[in-house]
């Protein structure tokens, strides 16, 4: 069964780059840059989950599967893995529920001082998922990933959410409540934004499904599902904002938040293509 959001990732054309942009805007630095399959990457571990930055730069299918999303899509989220305890057992039942899961299988990089890591997964057919990359990977044999260390005050403190965009909520109801298994915590329509938001909890993240109010037509329930953005959690939005703000980021001024008793902040250039907001921890609710 899945228990919890493993990794985000994220597909970038230079990975140097990316990697300052990210330390600058996380406020945190990667824990492991290695490379294996034909890629670099960059991760950064947090609490709930990590941020897999990820560019090709050698051959294999790996590599060629991330330049062909470069080139279709450019830079931006590719993937989202779930970890998934009893991974063998869950991938067949998976299959049997009607999203083939490839066997699980262990992929192995080398960090860039020599260290080597494992990680043992499987990949889900696009085609049973709405059209999006969805991984099952297993938790670390040995002790959890170190987190990755902060550069200074007011980094993020963890991943709130990430933002799915779908025409067809029956589709996403199936795949991420029925056969997934998710946690479906609410279910909202909100006339004013015109939107339709279902809310999946995973261990201490939440996969937010987006859609449009109303009856939607043939092409848009055919049409695939996309990824939208990340939702990250931070302890002080004022204070935040004028850390990214003095990173060299362009960000909006804070303001109150969709979520009750949460204020927000917008990153607009936030590197790697994925759209980024910044928002505080709803208030804790006084004991009766």
């Amino acid at each position: 069964m899945i228990t919890g959001l493993d990794h985000i990732a994220l597909v970038v054309r230079d990975l140097d780059v990316a990697v300052d942009g990210y330390t600058r805007l996380l406020g945190v630095t990667p824990n492991w840059i290695g490379r294996g399959g034909g890629v670099r990457q960059a991760w950064f571990q947090f609490p709930n989950m990590a941020l897999d930055v990820i560019a090709p730069e050698g051959e294999g299918a790996f590599a060629d599967g991330v330049r062909a999303h470069l080139d279709a899509k450019g830079e931006g989220i590719w993937a989202v893995a779930f970890t998934a305890e009893n991974i063998e057992t869950f991938a067949t039942l998976l299959t049997r529920r009607g999203i083939p899961a490839t066997p699980p299988a262990a992929v192995r990089t080398t960090a860039d001082d020599g260290r080597t890591r494992t990680w043992l997964g499987s990949n889900l057919d696009a085609k049973a998922t709405g059209g999006l990359q969805l991984l099952l990977m297993a938790p670390p044999k040995d002790d959890a990933w170190p987190l990755s260390e902060p550069t200074g005050p007011g980094a993020i403190e963890k991943l709130d959410h990430v933002v799915v965009t779908t025409g067809n909520v029956d589709r996403a109801l199936a795949v991420y409540g029925a056969k997934l298994n998710l946690d479906l915590r609410l279910d909202r329509e909100n006339p004013n934004w015109n939107a339709r938001q279902l809310f999946f909890r995973v261990g201490d993240a939440v996969v937010e499904m987006g859609a449009k109010i109303g009856e939607p037509d043939l092409e848009a329930l055919a049409r695939p599902d996309r990824f939208g953005g990340l939702a990250w959690r931070v302890t002080d939005p004022d204070a935040a904002q004028a850390r990214i703000a003095a990173a060299g980021f362009d960000v909006s001024e804070v303001r109150t938040g969709r979520k009750p008793g949460t204020r927000v902040f917008t990153v607009r250039d936030a590197p790697g293509g994925a759209p980024t907001l910044m928002l505080s921890a709803e208030p804790k609710l006084e004991p009766v």
